[in-house]
């Protein structure tokens, strides 16, 4: 049984990474699982995505381009305000401007520079780099 989807297909993104596979395999999908898996296409670490219906709970098929070094969730999920995010930066990137970190706003998922542009606080959920 899995407790934490996100968690679970960030770790397989990663491990298929880790093996140089082109594709992966990501069973079950969730809306908040596809909207990260959006995010982290537009900043281009991974490429297209297909969702495949089975009566089971829907696979997605990624598309990988071996450019994730790491990724993963964010756990407990901070509750961040404007002040707060390069001390996250910090923490869970390597460097400044390198990566992204993802957070669920009011506006919808996205990355840390585009809720600091838009001035608005959130909720941490994953990191890529």
């Amino acid at each position: 049984m899995l407790n934490d989807v996100l968690a679970s297909t960030l770790s397989k993104i990663l491990n298929a990474e880790k093996r140089s596979k082109t594709e992966c395999l990501v069973k079950p999908s969730s809306k908040i699982v596809k909207k990260v898996l959006d995010v982290m296409k537009d900043n281009l670490y991974i490429g297209n995505y297909v969702e495949i219906n089975d009566n089971k709970g829907n696979v997605l098929k990624i598309n990988l381009l071996g450019k994730i070094n790491k990724c993963g969730v964010i756990k407990p999920r901070h509750s961040i305000k404007l002040e707060m995010f390069d001390k996250f930066e910090k923490r869970f990137l390597p460097a400044k401007g390198f990566g992204v970190i993802i957070v669920s706003t009011n506006k919808g998922i996205m990355t840390l520079e585009e809720a600091k542009e838009k001035k608005i606080g959130g909720r941490l959920l994953a990191y890529c780099y």
